[in-house]
């Protein structure tokens, strides 16, 4: 019974640029085993995965797309990113970015254009008019420099001044949660209900990796599935991730390359330092094959094998899963905590190379007294 509780299910992608090929894959297998999603939601890469797939494209569509996809459309420039060696520096002091993201915003406005989709009222839930959390299929995250706020869009678009949630551009939506900041230029967006002006970035910023969002009290109809891009090698320095400091290079270009890549590294970062025991126990884990967020030249042989770490992490993932074990172990009004459990195993470190309670001196160890 496709329909059957246990195959309905709440899909959550984290942002990751170019390695959102990865979230594709691991989407495939789940499609295969016959999962239906239900609420959706993305940060940046993650963002425009999961508004495809409430527009109807099936995975293999979109694997398809992102194979033949030139990325290197994107880096669309003005007239001053266009200046010869102080261009793209240019553009940070005055647009707080390099590229100007139109072709980004074009692009996805296209894509969902061909499955009939231009606002959030075409994606919306016919029987949950009046639940603002579930009333539109899709959620995506960004965040409002102005407001110093995260926003889930469409639900929070009365923050920016729109009083019809479901007359929201989907493509701008997505412009915004993947605005890469120095990357792409923020979107500027007026409120004129508030007389000010948002300046909206990557949803990275506050929450790349919204796992929480369709939570709520109680014991859940349905699993919801995080799906996270992980870095194989996270103590590597981020000097070493950005890569190309020939000794020819611009010093110009080495600032912009080694602002991109601090960016890129705290929202790898940012959610992995807050996650509970219980979302890693419903989160499909992807390695990235050291494959960076602004790869935008990406071999078809790299995208490919990106694909494919995917669907091996999904089949893993649905090897050991079970939904009524995770209900009776996670939300059982039982309190699991990540920080907690790593300090445990601390403690336990500890006990296991000292001397047990009343050593030869007659000492108390603290680890073992309480």
């Amino acid at each position: 019974m496709p329909n059957a509780p246990e195959k309905r299910v709440d899909l959550v992608f984290e942002g990751g640029g170019v390695k959102g090929i990865a979230l594709v894959g691991a989407l495939s297998v789940l499609e295969e085993r016959g999962y239906q999603p239900q609420n959706v939601a993305g940060t940046s890469a993650g963002a425009l995965v999961a508004l495809l797939l409430t527009a109807g494209y099936p995975a293999a569509e979109m694997r398809d797309l992102l194979l033949r996809l030139d990325f290197g459309r994107f880096r669309d420039r003005d007239w001053k990113g266009r200046i010869p060696i102080i261009g793209a520096a240019l553009s940070l002091l005055k647009d707080q970015g390099v590229y100007e993201g139109e072709a980004l915003l074009e692009y996805v406005r296209g894509l969902l254009a061909a499955r009939g989709v231009r606002t959030f009222g075409d994606l919306a839930h016919p029987a949950s008019a009046g639940h603002p959390r579930y009333r539109h299929r899709a959620q995506v995250i960004a965040s409002d420099l102005t407001a110093r706020r995260l926003l889930v869009l469409p639900r929070d678009a009365g923050r920016i001044g729109v009083e019809d949630a479901d007359a929201f551009e989907v493509a701008l939506a997505a412009r915004m949660s993947a605005g890469l900041p120095f990357y792409f230029k923020p979107v500027r967006f007026e409120n004129p209900a508030a007389g000010r002006e948002h300046l909206i970035v990557d949803g990275g910023i506050l929450s790349n990796f919204p796992v929480w969002i369709f939570d709520s009290p109680g014991v859940p109809r349905w699993p919801t599935f995080g799906l996270t891009l992980v870095e194989p090698e996270p103590r590597r320095p981020v000097s070493e991730r950005i890569g190309g400091f020939g000794r020819y290079k611009r010093r110009v270009e080495v600032a912009v390359d080694y602002v991109r890549a601090l960016v890129e590294t705290m929202l790898e970062a940012r959610d992995r330092l807050y996650i509970e025991t219980a979302d890693f126990a419903r989160t499909i884990p992807i390695p990235t094959l050291g494959v960076r967020t602004t790869d935008l030249d990406l071999s078809p042989e790299r995208r490919l094998a990106l694909y494919e770490a995917g669907r091996t992490a999904a089949e893993e993932f649905l090897e050991s899963w079970d939904f009524e074990a995770y209900i009776a172990e996670f939300r059982r009004e039982k309190r699991y905590s990540r920080r907690d459990a790593v300090a445990g195993q601390m403690c336990q470190m500890i006990r296991q190379t000292r001397q047990p309670p009343g050593g030869p001196d007659g000492s108390i160890d603290p680890y073992t007294d309480g």
